[in-house]
């Protein structure tokens, strides 16, 4: 058990200490998939769903989904985030949100990025339930970190 950074000496789960790690740049992309009916995704990219603008809601969403990370998964730390980027692009079923985000930090974002773009689809869920019941959250993924000890990564 002693690979696990969550799992201290005694097996018990623990916060990682990150106090004596040197503060570096990090970064971490994430999306999250959602899939909707075509006269859903065209409404949502003209702003005529009847919920409203739609896209502005997912990005503040998803902005405070990522500064809220700590409150929601229990052993990540508190962070002062540089800066969030929210992305939201029509794909052929429906629309993907892509969540960046940066610190100088002794910790990395990667769930900060992840939490946004979770946070994001399901608000979009939420903006399109009322035309669009069959919506459906697929997937939420890291696409890229860079920064700390491990360095850089990227989803092939």
């Amino acid at each position: 058990m002693s690979d696990l950074s969550h799992i201290n000496d005694d097996g018990e789960v623990a916060m990682v200490d990150v106090g004596a790690k040197a503060p570096t740049m990090r970064a971490a992309r994430a999306r999250a998939s959602i899939q909707l009916l075509r006269s859903t995704r065209e409404a949502l990219f003209e702003g005529s769903l009847p919920k409203g603008d739609a896209l502005a809601t997912v990005r503040v969403a998803a902005i405070q989904g990522a500064k809220r990370t700590a409150d929601l998964i229990p052993l990540c730390h508190p962070l002062a985030l540089d800066a969030i980027d929210v992305d939201i692009e029509a794909t052929d079923d429906g629309a993907v949100i892509e969540v960046e985000v940066r610190l100088t930090g002794r910790t990395g974002v990667e769930m900060e990025a992840m939490t946004g773009a979770a946070i994001g689809a399901l608000t979009l869920y939420d903006m399109v339930k009322g035309v669009d019941r069959a919506a459906r959250v697929s997937s939420v993924e890291l696409l890229t970190k860079s920064g700390g000890a491990s360095g850089e990564w990227k989803r092939d």
